[in-house]
């Protein structure tokens, strides 16, 4: 396993990384709300957290990666209503909307999408836990959970309890013993959603959600707890204070990362406001690696401004300056040699022999994608003289001059590195075809028995919503 720093909120240093249970680094990110359609700013965290675990699991980490659904919430349940609509219906179409979007992107790392709604036995445990241990306490029909008994509450934040007060970040509310304690379970509302429970019919509020899922999947403590720098206050302080209370151990979480908000022209991005820039129409007009490239090329912990008109025209551009040379390696690639009748000089193998090392260490110092795609850009300029002579390299020279690139395919998301030597497309696609037709037929060993020998032969097959997909490796075997 590569050691590695990453900045953690809590303690608000760059510390070392050290998982609970070397190599298995549990992690879990704050996903989507599912009421509306998904826009730019939220493909921010998904790319930015893909491409953590995509390191992680680079070097030599085994990561359980899970990523929520809060599909029962206000804002799904006030959409639903607008649209008349069950809002848990709603909340599925948007969610498959939202993996269709995650699949054109490439975030491809997250093991396990919860639905909050799939885990209400976790939640009630956890609720009637907090009230058995005097955290929490029931109040017309609804459990709070009492803040005053939580001394560590706002040091994720710096948020000071004492300022939470009616008037100024809180409405009153005489249900409650003190303005700053926050729902765990409400009470049901005529024509929402709710389930039974001990306290009477209701709902979970939205921080339980989170911690009754990461304590069963995750355990009372994990490594890597990420998500957005908006929700610092109130919803990761909550899930501290809820789960610590529930478990008794402490800390939650090991390293807290927030990636920093996208804003459209100085402005949070939000729907409320309306100044929205849709995900799916991005993907449609730049492709899924220029988006990635517009994000990654910032620090993550770092705010990004997305100008319209301006912003993602860059990154095109950049982004074909740093996909050239790749793909003429790739194209070269296909009809290469063993051997050339011109070799590489040795400055520059040694160079792109040392400069996947490069790219590791520079990830390594809290996840530099920046640099790292700086190093990468001055490569390119490095192999510019040999692009014209590339069919003049045998396949070990090329090798060399693709290294960069493979790594940055696997970590970054981009760009396409070399495929295999042969088109393997149409042959996939054939077999792929003959075991639909097995299926169908019901001839199912024969259908286990093509996958299997896809499989064998390197190409990745996934049957998902009615449709298969499939990869194959992008190098051909050393």
């Amino acid at each position: 396993m590569r050691p590695f720093e990453v900045y953690d909120t809590l303690s608000r240093s760059t510390r070392r990384f050290q998982p609970i249970t070397p190599p298995k680094v549990g992690m879990f990110v704050c996903g989507l709300t599912p009421y509306d359609d998904a826009h730019i700013g939220h493909g921010r965290f998904a790319v930015v957290f893909d491409m953590v675990a995509r390191a992680l699991r680079r070097w030599g980490y085994r990561v359980f990666y899970v990523q929520n659904v809060t599909n029962v919430e206000d804002k799904v349940i006030r959409r639903g209503a607008e649209l008349g609509v069950d809002p848990l219906k709603l909340s599925d179409r948007y969610f498959r909307a939202w993996r269709d979007a995650m699949d054109r992107l490439g975030v491809l790392s997250v093991n396990y999408y919860p639905h909050a709604t799939d885990y209400l036995p976790e939640i009630l445990e956890q609720v009637r836990t907090l009230v058995d241990r005097g955290r929490a306490y029931a109040s017309e029909g609804s459990v709070y959970y009492s803040v005053a008994g939580f001394p560590a509450y706002g040091e994720l934040s710096g948020q000071r309890t004492e300022a939470l007060r009616p008037g100024a970040r809180l409405e009153l509310d005489a249900s409650k013993r003190a303005p700053e304690d926050f729902v765990l379970w409400k009470a049901a509302t005529p024509g929402e959603p709710s389930w039974e429970s001990p306290w009477g019919p209701g709902r979970p509020g939205w921080h339980i959600e989170d911690t009754a899922i990461t304590v069963r999947l995750l355990g009372a403590r994990y490594d890597i707890h990420g998500g957005g720098v908006d929700l610092k206050f109130p919803h990761h302080e909550a899930e501290i204070a809820q789960a610590e209370g529930a478990t008794g151990q402490s800390p939650l979480v090991n390293y807290w990362m927030h990636n920093g908000m996208l804003t459209l022209h100085g402005e949070k991005m939000a729907k409320s406001v309306g100044n929205v820039v849709g995900l799916a129409e991005t993907l449609d007009a730049f492709g899924p690696e220029v988006l990635r490239f517009f994000y990654l090329n910032a620090h993550y912990r770092s705010p990004l401004d997305f100008v319209a008109g301006k912003s993602l025209e860059e990154a095109r551009e950049a982004f074909a300056t740093l996909a050239k040379p790749a793909e003429a390696i790739r194209v070269a690639f296909g009809r290469a040699g063993e051997t050339g009748t011109a070799a590489l000089p040795d400055g520059l193998r040694r160079e792109g022999e040392a400069l996947v090392e490069r790219l590791d260490a520079t990830l390594a110092e809290d996840f530099r994608t920046r640099e790292a795609i700086a190093l990468l850009f001055s490569w390119g300029r490095s192999v510019g003289p040999w692009l014209e002579r590339l069919d003049e390299l045998g396949s070990a020279d090329l090798a060399i001059l693709a290294a960069p690139y493979d790594w940055a395919t696997e970590v970054l998301g981009f760009p396409s590195g070399p495929p295999a030597a042969t088109d393997v497309g149409p042959v996939v696609e054939a077999a792929l075809a003959a075991r639909a037709r097995a299926r169908a037929r019901g001839d199912f060993a024969e259908a286990d028995r093509i996958r299997e020998d896809l499989t064998a032969a390197g190409v990745a097959v996934e049957d998902r919503g009615g449709s298969t997909r499939w990869s194959a490796p992008r190098r051909p075997p050393s």
